[in-house]
């Protein structure tokens, strides 16, 4: 029985896909490598010592689909793959629903027909919107405030109804608040395509160069610096609730929503004085006018995911900066080696293996 990852070659599915196979998991991992390198699964192949296969092929294209069901025998699925830029979504919406949504119904149509019901979805904090009731819990009031974070709400009406519909159907949504870190090698981390949307990856591309200086927005927040607080949980960690998750999907019936944060809100300068401390290189930054929509304080109410899932983040800040120090000094340019891809016109085929 083989656990199926889309998304799996990106920054969070990548850190999963290590932790999967450490614990002695099967996996199989489909990717269209829109955001992604294929480089990240030679790396993951290097860490664990562990072969398994993949994919190359869009969720949008379900003959794909159902090929990879029909050679595999899948027992349960891990969601990550979608387009995730809150600032592009804003500009080609459409095409954020066509990806986010329609692929994820092309998804459960092809898991319902090999009757694989176990399923473990990779949503977001964003589904909360700009609520300023701290710590959140996830009985929160849902209203997400982009197209990115309305495909996330959108998913998860539709599993519901799914699993309304058919209650043999298990479903974990996990609700992230802001993933950094990286795998403690070195080899694996967050290589975002273009400049970063998020503080950590651009704070990190400050400290090789790629980027001048940190524009930081808002220092007139009702917080300690003034500056905007927010909930950063190590990838690891992250990863390792999707363990849990998939253990509890694999014993009971239901669908239900879980945060995956640490409970405790940092600053944007307290993370950059983390950052400089780590790295032992200063990070010039421009104060800059706050965004639309940005709340000042934001950070999850977590004992949800403690009670049900027996998770907990166990790594602070210190290990997230160092950790993303070492990714990014190790890797100046992100992924610069790839594996090669081989393309069939008739269905998906797997990658060549690397050779380690």
């Amino acid at each position: 029985m083989k656990i199926l990852i889309t998304g799996g070659s990106g920054y969070i599915g990548s850190h999963t896909c290590v932790e999967l196979l450490n614990a002695g998991y099967e996996i199989v991992v489909v990717d269209n490598f829109l955001n992604s390198k294929a480089e990240s699964m030679n790396r993951v192949r290097r860490i664990t010592g562990k072969d398994f296969k993949y994919y190359e092929a869009d969720l949008l294209n379900k003959d794909a689909l159902d090929v990879i069901f029909s050679e595999n025998n899948i027992s349960a699925v891990i969601h990550f793959a979608g387009l995730k830029a809150v600032g592009e979504s804003n500009n080609f919406p459409l095409k954020y629903y066509q990806n986010n949504v329609t692929g994820t119904i092309n998804l459960c149509e092809i898991m319902k027909k090999y009757g694989v019901k176990k399923l473990v979805f990779s949503s977001s904090a964003t589904v909360y919107g700009s609520t300023n009731q701290v710590p959140i819990k996830e009985e929160t009031i849902l209203g997400a405030e982009n197209p990115y974070g309305r495909t996330k709400l959108m998913i998860e009406e539709i599993l519901r109804d799914l699993y309304h519909s058919d209650q043999s159907w298990s479903i974990a949504l996990l609700r992230y608040f802001n993933p950094i870190g990286a795998h403690e090698s070195g080899l694996i981390g967050e290589d975002p395509k273009g400049i970063p949307n998020n503080l950590m990856p651009y704070i990190a591309q400050v400290a090789v160069g790629r980027l001048s200086s940190l524009s930081v927005y808002g220092n007139d927040y009702p917080t300690l610096d003034g500056t905007g607080i927010r909930d950063y949980i190590h990838v690891v960690d992250l990863a390792i609730g999707h363990l849990r998750a998939l253990e509890k999907v694999q014993c009971i019936h239901g669908i239900n929503a879980y945060n995956l944060g640490t409970g405790i809100g940092y600053s944007v300068l307290e993370m950059v004085k983390a950052f400089e401390k780590a790295s032992g290189i200063s990070i010039p930054y421009v104060m800059k006018d706050r965004r639309p929509g940005d709340v000042a304080i934001c950070f999850a109410d977590v004992t949800k995911a403690r009670i049900q899932l027996g998770w907990k983040a166990s790594r602070g800040i210190e290990a997230m900066c160092r950790d993303i120090w070492r990714w990014q000094k190790n890797n100046p340019n992100g992924y610069n080696e790839e594996l090669e891809i081989q393309h069939s016109d008739k269905q998906p085929v797997l990658t060549k293996a690397a050779d380690f």
